[in-house]
């Protein structure tokens, strides 16, 4: 089945877990017969251009003076998909996310007489509260022919909002393994910050928001710094706490310890990742929204390198406790200190989770892997 109608508001040059996972697997599933219809954002034409799949962009932004301000999206993206479906008469009705995205796919396909497979990532189930919104979403996911959950924490989420377990398929993000690898040229990185190669680095990537945790983390690397631990510590990404860490930095003391160096290359990042000792995203829950999986632990493990993460929402699919990293309480900067010191301090146990964590993504992570899986989701409906 390689017929698709793809529904996806976050698609390349987008950032994001989502937006990387849409492109590299249907990319991988089929060529022009796979319709993404997508967002229209800049820098578009370039990727579209590259890309095998047939892509579709719209204007998806909201519309402030509307009630609701997301109607006018809405509109577009089920009046561009009805008509691509009707054309074409799609094998499947694919949607990444339940909202907005799986409500038009579920609508779509029924008037197409199509099965729908909806994904879901996890942080967008627990920040809808439980008003208007998160009982569209849950119609969705409920309605669906197929749900694909991102970990194991996702699943049992979907679970308590009643989606049948018979329809629940658990695939895990993916990383390409021709990127992410060990052994690349870090030349100019540590250098460029001025840290010596008697120094351990830790680095961090995402969007700088509170659930990620940076800002435990950098009362954690204060803490290990004053205990006399030759650490720095480099954040990448950009996002609302910006001020917020520099304001921590600055407070600790830490301006030639912590690094902020803002948003990271695509070339960049995969290096980052070889030049670091040590992953880290102590991610906790904040008002319900956690991180769903953690793609990033991945891309650190393709490349070689353990990770410490938090307890809370779907990390645990990415980083197995004691065996591909550590995963310890993100509230607590005891907690967090404590990770950090025996990463940095026992070297024997850091390579030991290396070892397995890189064994792991190739056998369990590379695209070639989520695709095989998407491919069975598709054949079975």
């Amino acid at each position: 089945m390689n017929r698709l109608l793809v529904l996806t508001e976050l698609f390349l040059p987008t950032k994001g877990g989502t937006a990387v996972w849409a492109a590299e697997v249907y990319k991988r599933l089929g060529g022009k017969e796979i319709h993404i219809v997508t967002s229209d954002v800049p820098g578009a034409e370039g990727v579209d251009v590259a890309h095998p799949n047939t892509i579709h962009r719209l204007n998806l932004k909201r519309v402030p003076w509307l009630r609701p301000e997301s109607l006018a999206m809405y509109a577009r993206f089920f009046f561009k998909s009805l008509a691509l479906a009707l054309i074409h008469r799609f094998d499947a009705v694919h949607a990444f996310r339940a909202l907005p995205e799986g409500l038009v796919a579920w609508a779509v396909a029924r008037l197409t007489f199509r099965p729908v497979v909806i994904y879901a990532h996890g942080e967008e189930l627990t920040t809808w509260g439980r008003g208007g919104k998160y009982k569209t979403m849950r119609f969705a996911l409920c309605h669906a022919d197929h749900v694909i959950a991102n970990s194991e924490h996702t699943r049992d989420t979907l679970l308590e909002m009643g989606v049948d377990a018979m329809r629940i398929t658990v695939i895990y993000p993916g990383v390409d393994v021709s990127v992410f690898m060990p052994g690349l040229d870090v030349s100019g990185l540590r250098e460029g910050l001025g840290i010596r190669a008697d120094e351990k680095l830790v680095f961090s990537v995402g969007r700088l928001s509170r659930r990620k945790g940076f800002d435990q983390m950098i009362r954690a690397v204060a803490q290990l710094h004053a205990e006399g631990i030759p650490v720095r510590y480099v954040i990448a990404g950009i996002g609302e706490d910006a001020d917020y860490l520099d304001s921590l930095i600055t407070e600790h003391n830490v301006q030639g310890v912590v690094h902020r160096i803002g948003a990271v290359s695509e070339a960049d990042l995969p290096r980052w990742m070889n030049a670091c000792d040590v992953f880290a995203m102590p991610n906790r829950e904040i008002n319900g929204d956690n991180e769903g999986f953690g793609m990033v632990f991945i891309e650190a493990a393709a490349c070689g390198k353990s990770s410490l993460a938090g307890m809370a929402g779907g990390t645990g699919s990415a980083v197995l406790h004691d065996e591909s990293g550590i995963r310890v309480d993100g509230e607590a900067v005891s907690s967090v200190i404590d990770g950090m010191r025996r990463l940095l301090l026992d070297s024997v146990y850091r390579k030991r989770l290396e070892r397995f964590a890189l064994q792991r993504v190739e056998r369990e992570f590379a695209w070639e892997r989520v695709v095989e899986k998407t491919r069975v989701v598709g054949e079975e409906l």
